[in-house]
């Protein structure tokens, strides 16, 4: 593995805005989302208040989380965000009373969004969408509503999207974890075919993330369930087959295609799997409480995403105020989607580029669907068509995505309404952008001289202290303890951290990609080195056999050896 490729830096940022990115059997979750932002919308038309009915559809966006997630885990989860969306919505409009007001309460949710998504890492939207559903809620059309009843209306909305959400526990109330055990199962099957290290990366990955759906993600004390036994049981026999397939890839000797087909047969988690449940599960990612402590810790990544929001945020709402502009929150909206992520330098400015480009022709449709000003079913159906566009191309391609996203957003928040001078309206949302978008590239350029987002060899450093504390649980043969497990968890995770840290530091400046670049042979063998320990680890735990001195005493010099490339 000394000879493999390192990831290569982001192609230059237009060139990506023609790139559409493959995703499949994206359309069921646009339909939903699509459901979810019409239905609301049709039931305020038939009740007489259209503008209510808009208002709902904020908490429509609940939709958009929780996907993949265990039922009775999304059940909560999702009734969180539906809960969230319609506080920070009241929040919002009770702000708006003054400029500043709006300004410091949008600031002060945003930074909480960021830091809590980061930290459990929730995917995409992430903090978005409740940040830019309290801003919207400042400068909301319905004014004739009080701030709470704007709150209950999204929740109302959130709680339609939350039945929508549930609906398939009806169908199978399994689905989610077995769509998980069936993805590991497919990447375990191609590392075994392939023994590329970016296979065994994404199969370290998924087979991780199927015991955060199969373990975080069922409750403290699940009671007994055959079908959740069987789904262990299978991932822990995929992980198996997995650290046998590394430990005869390092031998260069790999498995059988017979290994491979036995991994696709045990992705369908047969009902005659048969055998008993040796050792304990493995664990899956830490508890919340932990989780949020790191994320707080001085220099953390979440806390550093969102402090830097958090002053972008007030400097664009503050400078949109200051050049007197209507509707601050599409600067700080703008603001908070180029931080939110955490993303490196490249990656931000082509968010940004991408962000005001889309934006720009976005407001051409946005106009001419102002104009007519729809009603009724019509204005339903323009809504969710666009909300279902924006969702198929969200993933596939940004700036496409965000040509809907304008329309959309400027049509929920005119609340249904005729606005009296629409080109002046929308140049406004157009210089909102551009200034949301600079204010947050000079926050991120200005924060991130001397404190770069990402240091691969920190990354290293830490996997490498990790291989040695569980190195001794191997020497000791005491793999399954309470601190062995603990340890073992945390190794994987940061071995699978490196490589997102490299591509970061690659992403931003000449000085950080130059110093990355050259400790990727160190990344490849400290990777290698964290992934055989993994593999010992799971060959003890099922013969119970300590690793020999001859052995450990290798290993201790293998990493004081990759230890002294790292450099001060």
């Amino acid at each position: 593995m000394a000879d493999r490729s390192a990831p290569a830096p982001a192609t230059n940022p237009l060139r990506r805005m023609l790139v559409m990115n493959a995703v499949p059997r994206r359309w069921p979750f646009a339909l939903r989302a699509s459901v979810c932002m019409v239905v609301p919308i049709l039931v305020g038309w038939a009740a007489g208040d259209v503008s209510s009915g808009l208002v709902a559809t904020i908490g429509g966006f609940t939709s958009l989380y929780g996907s993949g997630r265990p039922y009775l885990n999304r059940a909560m989860y999702l009734g969180a965000i539906a809960v969230s969306f319609a506080v920070v919505v009241a929040l919002g409009d009770w702000a708006a009373a003054t400029p500043w007001s709006a300004v410091l309460v949008v600031t002060a949710i945003a930074m909480i969004a960021v830091l809590i998504c980061q930290a459990l890492s929730v995917g995409p939207p992430g903090a978005y969408m409740p940040v830019l559903a309290c801003a919207a809620a400042v400068g909301i059309a319905a004014t004739h509503l009080s701030p709470w009843r704007l709150g209950a209306l999204v929740l109302a909305g959130g709680a339609f999207s939350w039945l929508v959400h549930m609906a398939g526990v009806l169908v199978r109330l399994r689905g989610p974890e077995r769509a998980a055990v069936t993805g590991a199962a497919e990447a375990v099957a191609t590392y075994i075919e392939t023994a590329s290290p970016d296979a065994r990366h994404r199969a370290a990955q998924l087979l991780h993330e199927a015991w955060i759906t199969l373990v975080t993600f069922q409750p403290v004390r699940p009671k007994p369930d055959d079908a959740l036994y069987r789904l262990r049981m299978t991932n822990r026999r995929l992980h198996v087959l997995f650290a046998e397939a590394m430990a005869a890839a390092d031998r260069g000797e790999p498995l059988s295609a017979d290994s491979a087909a036995l991994a696709r047969q045990l992705g369908t988690v047969p009902d005659d799997i048969g055998g008993s449940f040796e050792g304990l599960i493995p664990l899956g990612r830490p508890s919340v409480r932990t989780l949020l402590r790191r994320a707080v810790s001085p220099g953390a990544v979440p806390l550093t995403a969102a402090l830097r929001t958090a002053v972008a945020v007030a400097i664009a709402g503050t400078a949109t105020i200051g050049l007197n502009l209507d509707h601050a929150y599409w600067a700080m909206a703008a603001a908070v989607l180029m931080l939110h992520q955490g993303f490196d330098w490249r990656r931000t400015v082509q968010r940004g580029i991408e962000r005001t480009l889309g934006t720009w022709i976005g407001l051409i449709l946005a106009g001419g669907v102002l104009i007519v000003a729809p009603a009724g079913p019509w204005l339903a159906l323009i809504v969710g068509v666009l909300q279902f566009l924006i969702e198929m191309f969200v993933v596939r391609n940004y700036t496409v995505a965000v040509i809907f996203i304008t329309p959309a957003a400027l049509t929920i928040a005119s609340g249904g309404h005729h606005l009296a001078n629409v080109p002046d309206f929308l140049l406004a949302r157009g210089i909102d952008t551009v200034i949301g978008c600079a204010v947050a590239l000079l926050v991120l350029w200005l924060t991130r001289r001397g404190h770069p987002a990402a240091r691969p060899a920190e990354s290293i450093a830490a996997t490498l202290d990790a291989v040695a504390v569980v190195v001794n649980h191997l020497a000791a043969g005491a793999v399954t303890t309470d601190q062995a497990r603990n340890d073992r968890r945390d190794l994987q995770l940061r071995a699978m951290a490196m490589l997102p840290v490299y591509d970061t530091a690659i992403g931003g400046s000449d000085r950080s990609r130059v110093a990355a670049e050259r400790l990727w042979p160190t990344i490849v063998a400290t990777e290698q080195l964290a992934y055989r320990t993994l593999a010992a680890g799971w060959a003890t735990e099922r013969t119970g056999t300590p690793l020999t001195p001859n052995d450990a005493e290798q290993l201790t010099a293998t990493i004081a050896e990759l230890a002294a490339q790292i450099p001060p």
